[in-house]
């Protein structure tokens, strides 16, 4: 059973940056695509980011092209997400999440994924 800790969230003006950290508590982390989801008030929940186990191959949503970087360090079994130039639409509940079975790609479902951070809040101020 892998546990995911994120921190890093927070409030910020429009236009600033907040870097999200996931630390996870097995080595087998190293083996799982990784994905970062955000959820908005009356919102699903949606992929914003993903990383392959190797760090490799990444995904974004393209609301945040451009704005967004996601990668890893599996030696310290973390993920991160640098979020810059940040709008008010990117407020929500962020969590990181892994694919439970190992080296497969990155999947956009929810039910894709076995391993669940609790959230960090991102409140993004105009």
């Amino acid at each position: 059973q892998v546990q995911l800790v994120e921190s890093g969230g927070g409030l910020v003006q429009a236009g600033g940056s907040l870097r999200l950290s996931c630390a996870a508590s097995e080595r087998t982390f190293r083996r799982y695509a990784m994905g970062w989801f955000r959820q908005a008030p009356g919102k699903e929940r949606e992929l914003v980011a993903g990383v392959t186990w190797s760090g490799g191959t990444t995904y974004y949503a393209d609301s945040v092209k451009g704005r967004f970087t996601i990668s890893r360090d599996n030696a310290k079994n973390t993920v991160y997400l640098q979020m810059n130039s940040l709008k008010p639409t990117d407020t929500a509940v962020y969590y990181c999440a892994a694919r439970g079975e190992s080296l497969v790609g990155i999947a956009r479902g929810v039910s894709e994924y076995d391993y669940w951070g609790q959230g960090t809040q991102v409140i993004v101020s105009s």
